[in-house]
């Protein structure tokens, strides 16, 4: 058979091969994301979804033109359904893999069948297993491909925490990318139809990789924006928390004098008259600046200082706090990662404490001791209301969530920078974050 007549009976791809591309798409995205089922219901839900994307596109191939599209509108949807019956993720985040899953199925399965008609109709190659052999070789090249591509930027702690604007950027791009590697099936009359099959498969291809490519360049610039923004927004939690407790070993300084100072008037005026009342009163002023002294004093000076500016802007705001803590333990650790860590989840107690209405029940605990070659630290404290909880760490009730929530973040970086663990939990009604760190023997 010679070119011009490869050129005009070149078949369209083959509904099977379309859904099993579209579904192996899926597959190759469900891995990347959070799952909300494994094992046998994960193996049952994508056999299911295999069968009913292969039946829906089968039964749908007469169709043509205007109802063509919506056939292929209404497959991306079930390919959409499929992954959020199986990911548990923002469902923006959802609608960006599933974007990116029907592009690389296009280019698949229009790569695939270009091969397999040239083969065919120029080589010969009639025989089903030869047919199927390469099917399964295109498809694996480029699913391959795209995994060892999109791998290296998973994060595997957090989703992709889409926006909106991202999410629409990205489903213009897979339109355009659609409309422009089908039109010239769809109808001859277009400017963008070409006149023989065979052009058009190039053209189809070659668009379709390079949507593949756009959407990839796109997804490389995005996390790479995102982790600057996170390193930046890291970077001034800890500079802001170093500057914190420079400013707190200043007023505590001047607090130290001023309770020195006291200490001398309070002698003084015991030595001056005889009265019981007086004395007594004098005692219990004496007692108070005994015990202030004593539960500010955990054997480090930088944990002094940030316990008890923490303790004074708790009680400003009518918080009770309370703290055990052995210091001489943070010899290792340096100075801005004590303030991370401590400053960092104080502040994320603070927070929660003040939106409670009842000053009564504003109560936080901090304790820190080692145990068995471990250093743990705890921090405990009321709230009230429903927390949600996403890898591990409450989820931030701020607007505009992708520039928030990093203090956590920060203080899970600092620990395991030491080889340690962060651990949160709730439960009635107390969330308790526990930090284990192994000494150093």
């Amino acid at each position: 058979m010679n070119q011009t007549d490869i050129n005009l009976i070149l078949p369209d791809i083959p509904r099977l091969y379309t859904a099993l591309a579209e579904w192996l798409a899926c597959i190759l995205c469900i891995l990347e994301m959070k799952r909300r089922i494994n094992g046998w219901k994960l193996a049952l839900t994508s056999a299911g979804a295999l069968i009913l994307q292969a039946a829906f596109l089968t039964l749908t191939k007469e169709l043509g033109d205007f109802w063509w599209i919506l056939c292929m509108a209404a497959a991306v949807g079930l390919m959409y359904l499929f992954l959020f019956r199986c990911c548990d993720t923002h469902l923006r985040d959802i609608g960006y893999y599933c974007v990116r899953a029907f592009v690389i199925a296009e280019l698949a399965a229009s790569l695939e069948w270009q091969i397999d008609c040239y083969f065919y109709y120029t080589m010969n190659w009639q025989a089903g297993w030869l047919r199927v052999l390469l099917l399964v070789v295109i498809y694996a090249a480029v699913f391959f491909t795209a995994w060892v591509l999109y791998r290296k930027t998973t994060s595997g702690e957090d989703g992709l925490q889409i926006t909106s604007k991202e999410l629409t950027a990205c489903i213009i791009i897979g339109l355009a990318v659609f409309l422009m590697s089908n039109l010239g099936f769809v109808s001859n009359s277009t400017p963008f139809a070409g006149h023989q099959t065979a052009e058009i498969f190039n053209v189809r291809t070659l668009i379709d990789l390079g949507g593949a490519a756009i959407l990839y360049a796109y997804h490389i610039q995005r996390i790479d924006l995102r982790t600057k923004l996170e390193l930046e927004s890291v970077q001034n939690i800890l500079h802001n928390q170093y500057i914190q407790y420079q400013q707190s070993q200043e007023a505590m300084d001047i607090i130290n004098y001023k309770y020195h100072d006291l200490k001398h008037h309070i002698i003084a005026l015991k030595s001056e008259g005889n009265d019981q009342k007086r004395n007594e009163y004098l005692d219990k002023m004496e007692e108070e600046i005994q015990h202030y002294e004593a539960q500010n004093k955990t054997g480090n000076q930088v944990l002094d200082t940030l316990l008890t500016s923490k303790n004074l802007y708790c009680m400003k705001n009518q918080i009770s706090m309370t703290s055990v803590a052995d210091g001489s333990s943070f010899g290792f650790m340096d100075v801005m990662d004590i303030c991370s860590i401590f400053g960092n989840a104080l502040d994320n107690a603070i927070e929660c404490e003040k939106k409670i209405a009842d000053p009564e029940k504003r109560l936080i605990h901090v304790s820190a001791f080692t145990q068995k070659n471990f250093l743990i630290i705890r921090f405990e404290n009321y709230y009230e209301g429903v927390l949600t909880f996403d890898e591990q760490l409450p989820v931030t009730t701020k607007k505009e969530p992708q520039f928030h929530g990093y203090g956590l973040k920060s203080l899970r970086y600092t620990v395991r920078k030491y080889g340690g663990e962060v651990d949160v939990s709730a439960q009635d009604n107390w969330f308790n974050l526990k930090i284990l760190i192994p000494l150093k023997m």
